[in-house]
């Protein structure tokens, strides 16, 4: 995995996160939701890229 790659997953991680907190804050379930589908989303991502690098080696 590259580590722009990894960056990029990571913020997008950090972004779901930080979008889940404000949306249960502010009792904005949208937000709360997507933010929640962006982790899985750069979980998702993250896991495939391991699966990647584990098949080059």
């Amino acid at each position: 995995m590259s580590n722009k790659d990894k960056a990029k997953n990571a913020t997008q991680v950090f972004k779901g996160k930080l979008k889940e907190t404000l949306g249960r804050k502010t009792g904005n379930q949208k937000l709360e939701a997507s933010g929640d589908a962006d982790q899985m989303k750069g979980n998702l991502k993250q896991a495939g890229e391991k699966v990647k690098d584990a098949l080059q080696e």
